[in-house]
């Protein structure tokens, strides 16, 4: 019905903007997601896959790679949940601070973790061989299991959080009312009703895991992931048969998570659409002391662990050798400017990707949510089908469907590489932005005269910018880090900050490494700062805007 109507809204002359803009959305997606991944699967030869399949040493890739997915995402759901929980619901001590760390360390390039790692507990690090004594290497499994938890269970925080935020703690009243426990009103209604915000979690984290670059390539050493092994064979063996194989393998378990997590979500949706309403502002029980202590060390060790991540990265630019020579240098800190060009293109092909994101998910969120237009669901699917990618999987496929263009615009690939990777987040949050938004506003502006495009310049973005800049921040901020998705793209012409760090830290220059992991950071601050201030000037102009009126 409601398409029905919007249909009927539709007027050729006045609409024929929208229009192309739906052709030029379909073509976009088609050429930069469709077609890439069409390349992928034509790519391997039967041979290929009979090696890689009889192959003992893929075969050890396959179960190291399910392993650390499994470990990681298990144990960074569950960090990410109890820190939330503790936060949100633990009424412990310094409970804002305490939320701030794993914003914090969201914001930073997500390779950081992986470096930090080394300089705290490798064989020199500050903690295995200056604190402990011990002449250790936590290169592999272990190693790689503890980067990664510390690099991904901010997400598993921010979803949780909001999840829990979201809860009614009249139904926790009701259960106390009649005498349960804490800690069976926590495992029957408080962990159930959290169940949607930990499945999502749960999909972003294994996704991310399997495609993970950087933390496997810096610590996993002869642990051996599909990640890794897809660059290593096409780079290091040219054998992209190979190499398309071993990503087509990993592919398939995040569609499976992908699948699973949606008809899950939907699945509970009707079972907790009661959270919210008339008790959402009943105040919460307070916890016993003994869960107040055991909840505030846990959040005060894991922020401590984070902390140091950061530490380790500022004393690491000014020591002449870590772990060697300590003495107090600025060396490092002066070799930043042989890494201008690097730098400048990592924080301008971000803003770039950022922007197209945005753009590109804001009409493909309005045609899909305000429009009777055809295409609609090819439009969702593969505004999201990024989400079930790996980043390194992606690249491939997009180096495969270059070289058969013959397109050799390396600036232009890794922004559109970027761009798509991160747009499921965007289209996600911009969907979600836009579905709150009554339609009568579309139909009171259309009886004036408005046009669709016009209707979504003008009332639906203004509207929506808060969500636009949570995505364009998101997008900017991970894309600044990026590692696997580009890792295929690059040429001498369009060197990336990110991989010199990765190159430095393979090399053993870990002072060099630090420091230029340190000036991006601050970098990615900077301009999330200047992004907040920005929305902050806009929010106090339309506010007088508002009230002039």
């Amino acid at each position: 019905m409601t398409d029905k109507r919007q249909f009927l809204h539709f007027n050729f002359k006045k609409d024929i903007s929208i229009y192309l803009l739906w052709a030029l959305v379909i073509l976009f997606f088609a050429i930069t997601v469709v077609y890439p991944l069409f390349c992928l699967a034509l790519t391997p030869t039967a041979h290929d896959f009979f090696a890689v399949l009889t192959s003992k040493v893929w075969h050890t890739a396959i179960l190291n790679t399910a392993l650390e997915c499994i470990c990681s995402t298990t144990l960074s759901v569950a960090t990410g949940y109890i820190f939330a929980y503790a936060v949100v619901r633990g009424q412990i001590p310094l409970a804002k601070f305490f939320g701030a760390i794993p914003i914090l360390h969201l914001v930073t390039p997500p390779f950081v973790g992986g470096l930090s790692f080394i300089l705290l507990l490798g064989r020199r690090g500050f903690i295995t061989s200056t604190i402990l004594g011990l002449d250790i290497s936590l290169y592999g499994f272990w190693g790689l299991l503890i980067a990664q938890v510390f690099c991904f269970f901010p997400i598993a925080y921010l979803i949780c959080s909001q999840t829990l935020k979201g809860i009614n703690p009249s139904f926790e009243q009701a259960a106390r009312g009649m005498g349960a426990s804490r800690a069976r009103i926590f495992l029957t209604i408080t962990l159930p009703l959290s169940l949607p915000g930990i499945l999502s979690a749960a999909l972003f984290i294994a996704v991310s895991v399997l495609s993970d670059f950087g933390n496997p390539m810096i610590v996993a050493g002869r642990f051996k992931v599909l990640a890794v092994e897809i660059y290593t064979q096409l780079t290091g063996w040219t054998n992209a048969g190979t190499s398309a194989v071993l990503g087509l393998i990993l592919v398939i378990p995040s569609i499976i998570l992908f699948i699973f997590q949606n008809r899950l979500v939907k699945k509970e949706a009707g079972k907790t659409a009661t959270i919210g309403g008339k008790g959402q502002g009943l105040p919460q029980k307070k916890s016993s002391i003994i869960t107040k202590i055991f909840l505030t060390i846990f959040c005060a060790l894991v922020s401590l662990a984070v902390l140091a991540q950061f530490a380790a990265l500022v004393a690491g630019a000014f020591q002449k050798l870590w772990g060697i020579k300590t003495d107090f240098t600025t060396e490092h800190i002066k070799s930043i400017f042989n890494y201008i060009p690097e730098l400048r293109n990592s924080i301008l092909f971000a803003l770039a990707a950022s922007l197209l994101s945005v753009f590109v998910s804001s009409l493909t969120s309005y045609l899909v949510q305000r429009t009777a237009l055809p295409a609609k669901r090819f439009l969702d699917v593969v505004s999201q089908l990024a989400a079930a990618i790996p980043g390194s999987l992606f690249g491939l496929a997009f180096s495969l469907a270059a070289n058969k263009l013959n397109f050799r615009n390396s600036p232009t690939m890794i922004v559109i590489a970027i761009a798509i990777g991160f747009m499921p987040f965007s289209y996600r949050i911009l969907t979600s932005s836009f579905v709150q938004i009554k339609n009568t506003l579309d139909d009171g502006a259309s009886s004036l005269g408005a046009g669709k495009l016009k209707i979504l310049t003008s009332i639906l973005i203004p509207i929506s910018t808060e969500g636009i800049f949570s995505a364009f921040i998101y997008n900017f901020v991970r894309g600044v880090g990026t590692m696997s998705a580009v890792i295929f793209l690059v040429s001498f012409k369009t060197p990336l900050t990110s991989l010199k760090i990765l190159n430095l830290a393979e090399e053993g220059f870990w002072g060099k490494a630090a420091s230029l992991s340190l000036v991006l950071t601050l970098l990615t601050f900077a301009v999330l700062g200047l992004g907040k201030l920005l929305l902050k000037i806009r929010r106090t102009s339309w506010k007088i805007k508002s009230g002039s009126n």
